[in-house]
């Protein structure tokens, strides 16, 4: 590799490296390395913030590198608190497997599927003992894991800690031990976990992992980290045109985030970018829809990001219907906030109604204030800026 390759691999779309020169060591030796990415299948869907890390898995596949990918069906039961200030609800093995298979045909619309190992690690610990159990969490101290942030901020507030969520960086660091890790990668959000698993590597005679670390992606809201708990996030499987109309609601100055950690766009046609952003030479809008494009061409085809940006165009900026419009079968009269419920539009009364009271809900065109009006058959309901719906 070339000093612009290396720094392309380990500079852009990084956070921070653990040990940054033993990284560069591995790479040189040429040895084949196991690169571990760990998922918690609590939700089945995977938003453009977890790219950000996938995006890298790709670039060292293309390398040779072996990306092993372990599904945390035992820790999805516990629940990772990274960077949320209650406990996690427990879920049941079915409900982590269902999650599981959804978002592996997520991870693979950007990871390469051939070159990827899939371990569940019910494998190890489906064969663990009170025992084990006992042997792993005597390596670590409490103060130890109250170092971790999340953990003491709740502590200092007096808030629940259950202690099946002590175990969780055990298990994650565990995982690290069982596939011979070289490498993990993970959100810059999961440093402890990631140092755990490097730390007991080490105790138990391992050569340590190294820690790779992505950014966190600012969500839709241009304010809190993507999250899918927060509804800020783009998510990979969205249909196209709902991808490319997500990226163009982001406030501009997202855009150069976006380019930077979920594009292949070179550093510098991305400062003449900036630049021409900057000069006014350049309207956002502008950048924005190249934006826009180059993410729905990588999770779909080019084909698909010319579709959904002339979509865009046809709907949102001339103000015209979509070609496609799904229907609704209207048995009678029927009021817009029943409509919407049983229509699959929103999911309860209560958000229909408080869509209604934000003013995003419309019919043939006129904003709907009274959430018992009556909608007549044939009529073009808008919920938002994006969804559409027509009554037949």
């Amino acid at each position: 590799m070339s000093n612009q390759q290396f720094s392309y691999l380990l500079q852009r779309g990084v956070a921070e490296i653990i040990v940054a020169e033993e990284m560069m060591k591995l790479l040189r030796s040429k040895r084949k390395l196991r690169l571990k990415e760990g998922f918690d299948p609590s939700f089945p869907d995977i938003h453009l913030g977890h790219m950000v890390a996938l995006r890298k898995l790709r670039q060292f596949q293309e390398l040779g590198h072996q990306v092993v990918l372990i599904v945390g069906d035992w820790t999805a039961q516990i629940g990772d608190p990274s960077g949320v200030s209650i406990t996690r609800p427990m879920l049941s093995a079915a409900e982590v497997k269902a999650n599981a298979d959804t978002y592996m045909k997520q991870f693979f619309k950007v990871v390469d599927r051939q070159k990827t190992e899939v371990r569940w690690q019910s494998e190890w610990f489906g064969k663990f003992t009170l025992s084990d159990v006992i042997q792993l969490t005597s390596r670590f101290t409490i103060a130890q894991l109250m170092a971790r942030e999340d953990f003491s901020s709740r502590y200092d507030a007096g808030r629940p800690i259950a202690l099946t969520e002590f175990l969780y960086p055990l298990l994650q660091a565990y995982d690290s031990v069982e596939i011979k890790a070289d490498v993990e990668f993970g959100g810059i959000d999961q440093k402890f976990n990631l140092l755990t698993g490097r730390e007991l590597q080490t105790m138990l005679g391992q050569p340590p992992q190294q820690c790779f670390m992505t950014p966190l992606l600012i969500g839709t809201d241009g304010s809190q980290k993507m999250s899918k708990s927060l509804g800020n996030y783009i998510g990979v499987a969205e249909p196209a045109d709902e991808i490319y109309g997500k990226v163009m609601s982001l406030p501009d100055s997202l855009i150069w985030d976006y380019f930077e950690l979920v594009t292949d766009v070179p550093d510098k046609e991305l400062a003449e970018l900036k630049q021409g952003v900057k000069s006014e030479n350049l309207n956002p809008m502008t950048a924005k829809k190249q934006l826009a494009r180059e993410i729905v061409r990588q999770l779909y085809d080019p084909k698909a990001a010319t579709e959904a940006e002339n979509s865009f165009t046809k709907v949102f900026q001339k103000r015209e219907l979509p070609k496609e419009i799904p229907e609704f079968v209207q048995p009678g009269d029927m009021p817009i906030t029943q409509l919407l419920v049983e229509s699959g539009t929103t999911k309860s009364r209560s958000e229909a109604h408080r869509l209604i009271q934000a003013g995003s809900v419309s019919i043939n065109s006129q904003k709907v204030t009274n959430p018992y009006e009556i909608v007549p058959k044939g009529s073009i309901i808008k919920v938002g800026k994006r969804r559409y719906l027509k009554s037949t």
